[in-house]
Parts: structure tokens; sequence; C-alpha cells
């Protein structure tokens, strides 16, 4: 089957994407697209029979709103415009015309390409589909274009939405989300959609840490594992703007793109601008299968290098902070090598005049008194060891105490006629100016190959504050777009350029979290707070859209220096083994048992990481009530791993036995625990692990946790 079908003489289009149909009509006489049908499969033949628009209704009432893939301002349109246009006269009205449409294949897939301009004014627009037979995401963007002649005044887009997705007509709506703050990132939160418009946005210039650039919505319905779920999600790093749309008659939109209110974009006469790409997918499996099918897009679409495993780091922050030397960063990079670290990462602190936050950002030459002889001696220890090396760099920020910003203060994206308000003592560096992306490349090319550095932990510590590009034209407010496209640009020739480098993406944590950072880095800092049982919240909100290949995530010290609480060490290694592992506690204060006892962990994670990081994830309930459980299963079927947790004191009720997903009910399974509650070598039928399940005991105390490894024995 083809992945476009289409019949010409209604316009219509079908785009089908493993399971999933997407049905267009491309009315060239009304000069709209208009969605008939987003969900199961279905034949072209029963796409020719869905039905045109709504009655006309009232005088009140427009047929259109609530359907069309990208509606404009103007006519009969009461809805909020996907794009919003302000021509030169003042004006926002638009009326659409289609030119045509075309489908181009590839090996990867097929791309829809519709083209529309205004009747009128001189703009003109492509909508663009992109499918792919083994993955129900579907890709969305918009390219936008002044089509005037070369003396034509600019025009200014006040809405750029990449897309416009249409929900089916259901009885109700459910929205599902994650918000949070520096710390408390990704907490999960389902509400019914209200009537009206509900916006998700990001002000800040990233992605930031309160809103998360993704939505999913049901019809209230919907488990874990069944019922029907549709998944939006933006690609952008810079702010963004979300708004789902329920109308009072029962109507259902989602409009998306980079960019917050307020941020417009002035196009010259031949001058173009191309969204972000918005992907959207639908599932009959619940919200599980929406997260399992998001995860295999990513790591197979979306990941600059996706089937590498993502080794165990250690981390030096909560250790040292800014007390960073060669003789403590050489005593720490021996024990975890001991502990069976695989990467050793330098965090804040080696450069310039960087004793503490408030100097040296822009600096990036190792701070003299702490690497005297440079940091090339520490590098080549840290090979030496078996580990790769890793430095923490924090490219788009300065100090006001440094010399870079002595020496370029008009570099800062700042408004020199309005008060500068430093956060954490810093400014942030213009990445929408050329001049400032070529100086970052520069010294992160060199810092690279003088220092023999693997990894790069990238950080954003600040949002914008009185931001404008002063070089530019009164839209000087699309920096807070254009930045993250120039950190993008960065990133891109940097990978190329070094392509055995990998990098992680930070923001003070998971400020920086999305589709488009992790199209250029390889995993993400999930939080700055490494409390293990506040990390199950977080990464249950996390694993909503995001695999635990990217989920970077420590066992640090007890009691926790963030939240001083007390948890065990075996707690707190299978809270981080739940995703990329890493270790950041100060291992120089670890009694030898607990350092023996971390080797033994990180050398069972290896024997199963490719199964946590690759393998489909099932959410074995929800860390809500204190107890909580994931599953992961191999790709081929062959393993299966789960972790377990209960944080606070047991039930005295019967407990729920945990009944696996996934699994071939015909094969069998030995299963270990490494608890004791089940005898090593336990065996059972996938069967009868899904119907009948294991105990969900765990050993006493106020902390518990347990891994269970399944393998396939016939």
């Amino acid at each position: 089957m083809p992945l476009v079908e289409i019949d010409r003489p209604s316009g219509t289009v079908l785009l089908h994407a493993a399971g999933t149909g997407y049905a267009l009509r491309i009315d060239t006489a009304a000069g709209t697209v208009r969605l008939l049908h987003w969900g199961a499969s279905l034949t072209l033949e029963d796409a020719l029979a869905l039905g045109g628009p709504d009655p006309e209704g009232s005088s009140f009432h427009s047929p259109l709103d609530g359907t069309e893939e990208l509606a404009v301002d103007g006519q009969v349109r009461f809805a909020p415009p996907a794009l919003d246009v302000r021509y030169a006269d003042g004006t926002s009205a638009t009326e659409p015309v289609v030119d045509g449409y075309d489908v181009r294949e590839d090996g990867d897939g097929a791309e829809l390409s519709v083209s529309l301009r205004d009747a009128g004014r001189p703009l003109g627009w492509h909508l663009h589909y992109r499918v792919r037979r083994d993955c129900p995401v579907i890709e969305r963007w918009t390219v936008l274009r002044h089509t005037g002649a070369a003396q034509e005044p600019p025009l200014s887009l006040l809405r750029h939405s990449a897309a416009q997705w249409n929900l089916p007509v259901l009885p109700a709506y459910r929205m599902s989300s994650v918000h949070g703050q520096w710390a408390d990132e990704f907490q999960l939160r389902r509400t019914p959609l209200a009537v009206g418009e509900t916006t998700l946005t990001s002000r800040r210039g990233h992605t930031g840490h309160q809103s998360n650039p993704w939505i999913a919505l049901d019809g209230g319905d919907a488990t874990e594992e069944n019922g029907e779920v549709w998944t939006l999600a933006i690609a952008t790093s810079g702010s963004w703007r979300m708004t789902a749309v329920r109308s009072a008659e029962g109507r259902c939109s989602v409009l998306g793109g980079s960019g917050h209110e307020g941020v417009e974009i002035a196009l010259a006469a031949g001058e173009t601008w191309t969204t972000p790409v918005s992907t959207g997918q639908y599932t009959p499996g619940g919200f599980g299968g929406a997260s399992r099918a998001f995860h295999s897009y990513i790591r197979e679409h979306v990941l600059p290098v996706p089937g590498e495993p993502r080794p165990v780091l250690y981390n030096s922050w909560e250790a040292t902070a800014f007390d960073v030397t060669f003789d403590g960063q050489r005593r720490l990079a021996e024990l975890a090598a001991r502990a069976g670290a695989e990467l050793f990462v330098v965090d804040d602190g080696w450069f310039g005049a960087r004793d503490s936050d408030r100097a040296g950002l822009g600096d990036w030459v190792p701070r003299p008194s702490a690497f005297p002889d440079g940091l090339r001696p520490l590098s080549d220890h840290v090979h030496g060891l078996g580990m790769r090396f890793g430095l923490w760099v924090e490219p788009e920020m300065v100090n006001p105490d440094s010399d870079l910003f002595r020496e370029r203060p008009q570099w800062v994206l700042h408004l020199p006629d309005r008060t500068a308000h430093p956060l954490r003592n810093q400014l942030v560096l213009d990445f929408s100016r050329p001049d400032v992306t070529d100086w970052a490349l520069r010294w992160l090319l060199r810092t690279v190959d003088e220092f023999g550095v693997d990894f790069l932990k990238w950080d954003f510590n600040r949002p914008f504050t009185e931001a404008g590009s002063t070089g530019r034209r009164p839209d000087g407010r699309r920096v807070f777009v254009e930045h993250a496209l120039g950190t993008n640009r960065v990133l891109d020739r940097l990978r190329a350029a070094r392509p055995a480098l990998r990098i992680e993406t930070c923001s003070g944590g998971g400020g920086r979290v999305d589709l488009a950072s992790l199209a250029r880095t390889d995993q993400a800092w999930t939080s700055d707070n490494t409390d293990a049982v506040d990390r199950l919240n977080i990464q249950h909100g996390f694993s909503q859209l995001y695999p635990a290949q990217v989920m970077g995530a420590w066992v640090t010290d007890s009691p926790n220096p963030f939240t001083q609480r007390a948890v065990p060490l075996r707690f707190r290694l299978h809270s981080a083994m739940a995703g990329a592992l890493g270790i950041g506690g100060d291992l120089t204060r670890w009694p030898e048992a607990e350092l023996h006892e971390t080797a033994a962990y990180v050398a069972r994670y290896k024997e199963v990481r490719s199964t946590i990081q690759s393998g489909d994830l099932y959410r074995l309930g929800s860390p809500e009530n204190g107890s909580h459980a994931v599953q992961y299963v191999a790709r081929d079927g062959g393993e299966c791993v789960v972790l377990q947790w209960r944080a606070g004191p047991a039930e005295r009720a019967a407990v729920p036995r945990l009944r696996l997903r996934g699994l071939d009910p015909e094969a069998v399974y030995s299963v270990d625990d490494d608890s004791g509650v089940l005898v090593a070598g336990t065996e059972r039928t996938g069967a009868a692990l899904a119907a009948y399940g294991v105990p969900a005991a765990l050993p006493p105390g106020g902390y518990a946790s347990r891994m269970l490894s399944l393998r396939r024995v016939e």
C-alpha cells in the first residue's frame, strides 16, 4: 500500500502511518484544506464517503472552525487563527487560494506539500506533511513567504503555528500535560479540557521547567493501556506556545508553534519563514501505547545516534560544587572507575576565575589555580582509567565579571536603555548573532581538541529578561525564537565537525528537554533534584513522551543535599537505574561497603542496559500513592526488567500483584528477584505473568525497592 493515496477529482488525500489513517480534503473552490479523519486506518474509498463541512447553522457560526488544517484570520472564521498576519496597511484578514499539491516518496517515507496563497496580498504558504511506514507519528510544518516585489513593504507574522491539529468530535475531552518548576519538573496532570482556549507556553527564551511543549488528549475514558489518545508535540527549544481550543459546538483543535504572544516575525519581500516541526500521533492503546510509540519515534527518527547505549557516567557537581582541583577530580575519577563508571564529567568550576557563580562565564580556559598544567593531565588520567572524559559548559551565558563581557558588552542579549537584571550573576549572550555563534563554535572546537573531550554537558541557567536584539529591524522580539535557532546551528556544526563527541542537554535540570534539543544531543539532564523519591514522580512525567535512553538519572548522597531526605543506597540505585544511570555523590565519603555495593549494581545495570534504555516501557501504576513499578521489555522479547519502589510504610491491606505486560503468552520466562521474594530461577509462562502476575511484596522498611529480571528460556 502506498503511504499517500489521492483522489484528485475530489481533492481527497489519505496518509497512512503505521496503522493510522489521516484523511484530508483539499477544497480548491473554498480555498481551504480540511481534516476528514484522524484515527484508525481506513481505505481511500472510505475517505471519499466522508462528509463535508458542518451545516452553516446561524449567522454567528462558522462551519470551518475546528476543521481546517491551518486556519487563517479572515472570511467567516471565528476560532483562534493558526496563521495571523498583519499586512502593511495594518489589516489581518486573509483570503486563501489553493494553488496545488504534490507528493514525494523516498526510502524513509513520503511527504505531502500543499501550496496556498492570499488572493490579493503578497503572502504564500506551504503545508508540509511527512509520514513513515514504520511509525504512527505524523510530522507537519509550514513554510511562509512574502511573495511581493522588492519594493513592497514587509509584513508581520503575528501567529505562525507549525500546524493545526483537529480531533474528532468526542463527548468530552481530557488534556494531559506536564508542569512544574526548577527541581520539580515533569509533574503529570490530567484535567478536563474547558470550553475556550487553554494555552501552555514558555515566555523565557528556552523550553522551560514550567511546561513542556507537548500535550495528549483523550475522551476522558482512556487508561494506561486502553482507549484512544492523540499526542501532540513541537520540536522547538526557544519560547513556544500551544493552545487547545474547545468550542461550545463540541470541536477540539490544537495550535502550536515557536514564540509566545507578542513575538512577531517581519518578512521582507522575498523572505521565507519555516516553522518548527509539529508532531502528532494517534493510538488506540491508551497512554502507555502513546508513550511507547513516541519513544520509538524519538529513538529511531530524532536522536542523532539512536542505537548507541548511554554510558554510566560520574558527575562531580554534588561532590565538589565550585571547589574543583586537579587532585580532587583525579581522586574522584579513581573512585568512579572502581564503581563502574564509563564516563567522568567535570562540572562547573574548571575555567576562568570560576570559584563561584559570580565570575568567569565566557572565559573558557582552565582555571590556573585549579589546573596549573591545563586539563590535559586530568583527561589523560581519566582515559587511562578506561573512562571517557567530559566537561560542563554553558556557552550561551556570560558573567559581567569576565574578560569576555569587558571586551564584548554588545554581545549580551539585553536592551541597552533598560536596567539589566542578572540572574545567577549572569547574562545571556545573543546567539541570534553570527559573530557570537562563530566565537562559541571556535572555543568549543578548541576545547574538545586540546583537552581530549568526549562529552559535553551543555547547560543554560537563566531565562531571558529585557531581551531584544538591537541590530534587528523592529521585530527584535523574534530573538526569543532565533536565539535557540542559533544554538541549534552551533550544535549542528559542532557535531558535524566532531562526530564522535556526545552531548547532554541541560537547563538547570529539565528546562530544555524537547524534540529539537534531542535531535542534536544524546541525553537530557532530567532535574537538578536528585532525591530518589522525588525522582519517581519526575521520571513518571518525563516518560510520558521521552524514552529512558535519554533520561539522565544519578544515584547521589544520603541525606540528599537538596531535600535532606535519607534513603537507602539500594532504593537510590534502583531509582537511577530506571533511565541512563549516573553517579553523582561524593564518593570520597562513601564507606567501602557502599562503593562495593554500587559497583555490583552498576555491573548488573550494564547487563540489562539495552532493555531498559531501548525496550518498550510499561508503567505498572503511578508513584502518586507511594508505590510504583515500571517494566521494560526488550524489542526482541527475550528479556524483561521490572523496577519497583515503595516510598513509605508497607500497606496492611492486601497489595495487588504485579501483572506484567508485553510478554509472549506462550513463552516460559526465568524470573530472578534481587530482593529475595521470588526464588532465583523461578519460571513462569508469559500468560501466567500477565494474568496472575508476581507478588508485589517488597522487603520491610520505609523505602523499599527491587529489580526483577526475566529471560525467555523456551
